[in-house]
């Protein structure tokens, strides 16, 4: 292993268990990594080196002995800064909550230190996950996340601290969050590879809420099979989370074969709604997903306002989540000026427009169940095109609302076509996703491709994952490491 930190699970497990490395030897690399250039690219709210290395040679000692050694055991990694770590502050990105502190750990949190694996840092995150909506990749009490592959460019959000942090050689893996897009977005953006689970499969007690019926948690890694090895060690059960469905997950322990699988996808995704610079990629891992035997099915989503339902969903819960904010003098405090008039304008959404939301998002339900008779699993572009500029603003259309002005009539965001729609439509219907590097753009910018499957099928996901892993190295390519500070 030239560098560690950009290793994957399984090959740093053998070389723990080998005793070619230590995972205080580890940690420390990873320790001084997040110091630095974690500090350069906005990666990091918190360095834990004391609690780091105390777990690290808790993690040691297991090793030695080989008692309760896992594949996770003595592995650092970062966690996104909405998770709850007992006594370190925990502050959701926002300036408002800069000192918030609580007194007991995330579910997460305790079912890695479990699992053996070493918390060296909390990552950075957009403020709030983004609920009332943001301009600006600036929206974060740590300023934009700069990607990996060229600094002048966003990672994506709002886990965009843990994006950063695993695409940069920081920690091997990372814990994010995804609520319509926060895991997948950052990952393909960032070149790594990211699992969003089946709702309700991973707990989220001790997380901070953004949307009740949306949030889910879940890993970022080297590899689908990293991501797998996480999910076993965190998806279970947990009365304390309502959401909670009670099962646990593991690893098919023999691969379903990619010519077993059908797969659904729709040309116009690839051909038209991308991006010029990564159409190349995106119709490349296509061909590779043939070679490799799939069989591929034309499959479009169907024409529903999914992208305003989920808003309407995100908005309505997030701003009741964060009523108490909205009505503090603590709102000024928000980096993003849209992300404020966002609550705000949240407690205003009509019990009309909510249950409306409702019942689009029960026929999406429904056309999936159908959809999933025809395929296993769907394909499309991760993002349409590769991260933005940092200086540059996410929605440039944005205007904030003139005093008095009616609002338009019609969905605010009328039914794409294709399946352009597939990230919040696999939010609101809670199914899993995985978001694969596949190449980059013209001006070599990661590109990623998604999967997404049926309730509960995350293993699927990650089968297929594996396969065009085996096929293809994207996932293996390492960004340039920033030259020191102060040299020539």
């Amino acid at each position: 292993m030239n560098d560690p930190l950009f290793a994957t699970i399984g090959e740093l497990h053998r070389a723990l268990r080998r005793r070619r490395i230590s995972s205080v030897e580890l940690t420390r690399l990873a320790l001084d990594r997040l110091s630095t250039v974690g500090r350069r690219y906005n990666a990091v709210a918190r360095v834990l080196p004391e609690h780091a290395l105390r777990e690290a040679r808790v993690a040691d000692r297991r090793l030695r002995t080989a008692r309760g050694a896992g594949p996770l055991t003595g592995i650092p990694y970062g966690a996104k800064d909405l998770l709850a770590l007992r006594g370190v502050p925990t502050t959701w990105g926002a300036p408002p909550f800069a000192r918030q502190i609580f007194d007991y750990d995330a579910a997460v949190i305790t079912a890695l230190r479990r699992a053996g694996a070493v918390l060296a840092a909390k990552l950075a995150m957009i403020e709030l996950a983004g609920g009332g909506g943001y301009r600006w990749p600036s929206a974060s009490l740590t300023g934009p996340a700069r990607n990996p592959w060229n600094r002048d460019h966003w990672t994506g959000g709002s886990s965009s601290g843990t994006g950063a942090a695993v695409g940069g050689g920081m920690v091997p893996f990372g814990i994010g969050s995804e609520t319509s897009g926060s895991i997948l977005s950052p990952s393909s953006s960032c070149g790594v590879t990211g699992l969003r689970p089946t709702y309700g499969l991973v707990s989220r007690y001790g997380a901070m809420a953004l949307a009740w019926t949306m949030d889910k948690i879940g890993p970022m890694c080297r590899t689908a099979e990293d991501c797998g090895l996480v999910l076993e060690a965190i998806a279970g059960s947990d009365p304390r989370d309502p959401g909670s469905t009670g099962r646990g997950f593991e690893m098919h322990r023999r691969p379903r074969n990619p010519s077993e699988l059908r797969v659904g996808y729709a040309p116009v995704d690839f051909d038209e709604t991308a991006h010029p610079s990564i159409r190349d990629a995106l119709n490349g891992a296509v061909r590779e997903f043939r070679r490799l035997g799939v069989r591929l099915k034309q499959v479009s989503l169907p024409p529903l306002p999914i992208d305003s339902a989920a808003r309407i969903v995100i908005r309505a819960e997030g701003s009741t989540i964060f009523q108490d904010l909205i009505d503090s003098p603590r709102l000024k405090d928000l980096a993003d000026q849209r992300q404020a008039l966002g609550l705000v304008a949240g407690l205003e959404v009509s019990a009309r427009d909510y249950l409306n939301a409702m019942r689009v998002r029960r026929l999406l339900q429904e056309a999936f169940a159908r959809i999933f008779t025809e395929v296993d699993i769907l394909l499309a572009p991760a993002r349409p095109g590769p991260a933005p500029r940092v200086d540059e603003p996410i929605d440039p259309e944005w205007r904030p609302a003139r005093a008095g002005a009616r609002p338009r009539r019609g969905p605010a965001f009328p039914p794409a076509r294709g399946n352009a729609a597939l990230t919040p439509a696999g939010n609101l219907a809670g199914l899993p996703g995985l978001s694969l590097p596949c190449g980059f753009s013209t001006s070599g910018l990661p590109a990623a491709v998604q999967l997404v499957g049926g309730p509960f099928d995350d293993a699927t996901l990650i089968d297929l994952g594996r396969a065009f892993q085996q096929a293809t190295d994207w996932h293996a390519r390492r960004p340039p490491m920033p030259a020191p500070r102060g040299s020539a």
